[in-house]
């Protein structure tokens, strides 16, 4: 034993040794969390990767670039659910985003403080919904009031246009790619906008009371000072809201229309492949019917994963941009 060791009191020299002791265990409790995070993920991965192996050796290439999904042939192909997968979250971030952003600009930046704190609620009570629950009023709602209101006038107006008007043209049918896109993006409007409040509470004020005591008007402080000195953990907030998008099941089954068919037109009903797994795997008699659905598990598993990738990349990038 040192000299230092020995000149101390028994009772602090044990205190140190029980502190060490508590350190390596909370070390090992969180070290378990985090290979439990690991390994639940491989896992998954494991299980739709070794399942849906049968259906990509069996058609090869022509699973990912193939449209036909016959199961009576055992003929089967995912590019109509990943089109409509990717359409149907693209036209919910298209809608979603701003909506966000200008929820929380005005909580934050405009909105007198009795009526933030109502607004914060509901946009809140929006993220708790259920999904089955936006599915069954899109089905029994949304989409009559779209068929009725909403696409005729799309299709007077924007389909005779060039270029556009094949995404306008067609029958008002009330469900389809557009309907499911608007309810997708309903739904993800609270996730990115919450995410997006509370970075914009976490600015400065000194920041906001320097440019507006030099002139500038609340645009040019959300502008130049609040969006700018948040921005990673807004974009991290997008790609957020885009991977519930693009892994949400109920509310696009009740919408999409359930069809394997790929339209240019919105209007037109259509499937995902979280939709297409909804409706089929218990009906999957077969090995090859449940391989190829558990191989459309792993590709929208691997989608989502690069999308999220793509976003840790591009926040790091940001992060070394601005010196962090």
């Amino acid at each position: 034993m040192s000299e230092a060791s020995a000149s101390l009191p028994a009772g602090v020299g044990l205190k140190r040794r029980h502190g060490a002791t508590g350190d390596r265990i909370f070390y090992w409790i969180v070290l378990g969390c985090g290979l439990f995070v690991l390994a639940a993920l491989l896992a998954a991965a494991t299980s739709m990767a070794l399942t849906g192996f049968q259906a990509f050796r069996t058609f090869g290439l022509g699973f990912l670039t193939g449209t036909e999904w016959d199961p009576v042939a055992q003929q089967f192909s995912g590019l109509v659910p990943i089109y409509g997968t990717l359409v149907t979250s693209v036209l919910a971030m298209i809608i979603g985003v701003p909506i966000s952003l200008g929820i929380a600009v005005f909580i934050t930046e405009v909105a007198p403080r009795s009526v933030r704190g109502p607004i914060g609620g509901a946009v809140e009570l929006l993220a708790g919904i259920p999904s089955i629950i936006y599915g069954m009023w899109g089905l029994f709602t949304f989409a009559p009031f779209m068929s009725d209101y909403v696409q005729p006038v799309l299709i007077d107006w924007l389909g005779p246009i060039p270029g556009i008007g094949a995404l306008f043209s067609g029958a008002p049918l009330g469900i389809g790619m557009l309907t499911s896109g608007i309810v997708l993006a309903i739904m993800i409007i609270p996730f990115i906008s919450s995410v997006m409040r509370d970075v914009f509470l976490v600015v400065p004020a000194q920041l906001k009371e320097s440019a507006y005591a030099l002139g500038s008007t609340k645009w040019e402080v959300v502008r130049d000072i609040v969006i700018p000195h948040t921005r990673t953990a807004v974009v991290g907030g997008i790609f957020l809201g885009l991977g519930r998008a693009l892994g949400e099941t109920m509310a696009v089954t009740f919408v999409l229309g359930n069809t394997h068919n790929i339209a240019l037109s919105l209007m037109e009903p259509g499937t995902s492949i979280a939709a297409t797994l909804a409706n089929e795997f218990a009906e999957a008699s077969d090995d090859l019917y449940r391989s190829s659905l558990a191989a459309l598990g792993l590709i929208l598993f691997v989608v989502t994963f690069i999308v999220l990738a793509a976003a840790k990349l591009m926040l790091l990038r940001m992060a070394k941009q601005r010196g962090e």
